[in-house]
């Protein structure tokens, strides 16, 4: 059987699964649409959650960063896995213990302002939308590779199964389907790694992989890779970034995690306030067996694309472009993988053409500039094939990276029509709309947030994962400081908050968009590559925790120079902090 139709057999399988799942536990009620009717159990919404988190950025683009960088882009694993703790401690149990269906929903009603609220749904909107052009990018990369299409033509199909998936399900659709969807995407991550690992180390356990001795060269893997990307004029693998900047990105990912509304309404769904700390848990078990394993798979992807290139090492000649191995005229179709001969000697080159202390190696070699173009997004997709593991295993890993796609895509979706249908029409613009209509005008606006995330995935600013961080930065700007002042501070008003959100989320954009614009030039190392223009020196992606510096400030002044909370809403944000029953011991 061709690789092809292996490919179809293995990903229809899994798409067979996930539609029969959701025409199964169809949503027939608001309540199942938002909150799966609250009846799901912790283990299975930590792993709807891991499902959930574990999108197009984690499976195909983070350990295809790291790869491209090394141990400076490992701020993306500490920042995301950081952000669950925050979560599971500061801000699920308090917010289900709120008992509402959306996080605007629990600002409006904390703050007791529409105002509040609705900038709450256009700071919801934005990070949603911005993050879910990372998963239709992500898709459209999987769904290109296993139909042999441009990468767009994949980005529209990938839009295609969105729709019937996402509109159909609701929450309690999309939370058993998420179920499904993890399994397949973590035997899918984990099955290549141990491969490969075992190849070039001997280890089956991938974390312990990365830290063994190469079996060809007897050197240390990571000693290893260091040397063959040296010999290329990159910077070594290991090499540490600015710890700045490192530090603010990583800051910036764990409080944007914090403050993500797809994510948060996950913790909606559970019977009990206590079941949501269980869930937070479940979910980081869940979450640990793919990131332990990135790292592994981001240096042995490195290494061995290198490998083929220049299979006698770097200081000899490289591969004949006429004779390249066959995962590369593959990944040629998809436009995702490029080659340029641009000293006619009809090799390929791969090299750090921006290096200075390179280029008169280059020169000396008769090499006129680096000649392939290879997109992070597709490593992970391609390790299989670079690694020539058996057919199955492409297919599976094709499943893989379309299930963590689509699974977030949908939550995102589902935050996004939540916030229109819930918080705009029925709480703001048409109380006294049907359930019925609720319901429809629901799926509606999940249908529109598809097309409009498709047609800007067309054109994405950055990598999967670095579009993703742009959105981790609106939420650490924006919902976080909100959500955190709302349960622990009775002071801060409504106009506080109102102001502290929109001078968060305005900051944050214009900073990103100053430096990034829309086209964003794909490739740059966004920790490492550091123009002097930057205010002080940050990135974009890791301006996160400066707007949601000023959030705070600006709330709190703002607070105290205007009317504290009514008594009413002081002692609501008291009974969500103190646990029912607090003080019954002591009498007080």
């Amino acid at each position: 059987m061709d690789q092809y139709t292996l490919n179809l057999l293995i990903v229809g399988a899994s798409f067979a699964i996930y539609i029969g799942i959701a025409i199964w536990s169809r949503a027939g009620s608001t309540a199942e649409f938002y909150a799966a009717n609250r009846g799901v159990h912790p283990v299975m919404n930590g792993m709807a959650t891991a499902a959930d988190w574990m999108s197009a950025a984690s499976f195909i683009s983070m350990a295809g960063l790291i790869a491209g960088v090394g141990y400076a882009n490992s701020t993306y694993l500490m920042g995301w896995t950081g952000g669950y703790v925050l979560l599971a401690l500061l801000l699920a149990p308090y917010l289900r213990k709120f008992g509402k269906y959306t996080v605007p929903q629990f600002i409006g009603d904390r703050f007791y302002s529409q105002s509040a609220r609705l900038v709450a749904v256009i700071c919801l909107i934005i990070i949603s939308v911005t993050y879910v052009i990372g998963q239709m990018t992500g898709a459209g990369v999987a769904f290109s590779r296993f139909l042999e299409v441009e990468s767009s033509t994949g980005l529209w199909i990938a839009a295609a199964v969105v729709f019937v998936y996402a509109v159909l399900g609701g929450m309690k659709g999309i939370t058993y389907t998420q179920v499904a969807q993890y399994v397949v995407l973590i035997i899918a991550y984990t099955i290549p790694a141990i491969f490969i690992s075992i190849q070039l180390t001997g280890n089956p356990v991938p974390p312990l992989g990365l830290f063994s001795t190469h079996m060809e060269s007897s050197l240390p893997l990571l000693q290893k890779l260091d040397q063959v990307v040296t010999d290329l004029g990159f910077t070594a693998y290991t090499a540490q970034g600015s710890m700045l900047n490192m530090t603010l990105f990583t800051l910036s990912l764990m409080i944007g995690t914090a403050g993500l509304p797809h994510v948060i309404i996950r913790f909606f769904t559970v019977p009990k306030v206590a079941d949501a700390r269980w869930s937070a848990g479940w979910a980081l078990v869940f979450i640990a067996l793919l990131y332990l394993t990135a790292p592994a798979v981001g240096a042995m992807a490195r290494l061995n694309i290198i490998n083929t290139i220049f299979p006698n090492g770097a200081s000899e000649q490289a591969v004949l472009y006429d004779e390249r191995p066959d995962w590369m005229r593959t990944w040629e179709v998809t436009g995702l993988l490029k080659f340029q001969d641009k000293n006619g000697d009809g090799r390929m080159q791969y090299y750090n053409d921006k290096s200075e202390g390179f280029k008169a190696q280059a020169t000396e070699r008769g090499w006129a500039g680096n000649e392939l173009e290879i997109n992070n997004d597709i490593l992970v997709l391609a390790n299989p094939e670079i690694a020539q593991l058996p057919g199955w295993v492409i297919g599976l890993i094709a499943a893989g990276g379309l299930a963590a796609a689509l699974s977030t895509a949908a939550g995102l979706l589902l935050a996004i029509s939540s916030a229109i249908s819930h918080d705009l029409i029925k709480d703001w613009m048409k109380p006294d709309i049907s359930e019925k209509g609720e319901l429809m005008a629901a799926r509606v606006a999940m249908a529109g947030a598809i097309v409009v995330a498709t047609l800007l995935g067309l054109n994405p600013p950055g990598f999967a994962a670095q579009t993703v961080a742009l959105a981790f930065g609106l939420a650490a700007a924006s919902i976080f400081p909100v959500l955190m002042m709302g349960i622990f501070s009775k002071r801060i008003n409504s106009v506080g908050a109102t102001v502290g959100m929109l001078v968060g989320l305005i900051v944050t954009c214009l900073y990103l968009f100053t430096y990034l614009g829309w086209f964003f030039i794909k490739g740059t190392n966004m920790l490492a590559d550091v123009p002097a223009n930057y205010l002080f020196g940050i990135p974009p992606t890791a301006f996160g925790p400066i707007g949601a510096l000023l959030n705070f400030a600006t709330a709190y002044i703002v607070s105290m120079m205007s009317q504290s909370p009514p008594q009413h809403v002081q002692d609501l944000v008291e009974s969500i902090r103190v646990p029912r029953g607090a003080g019954a011991a002591t009498g007080h």
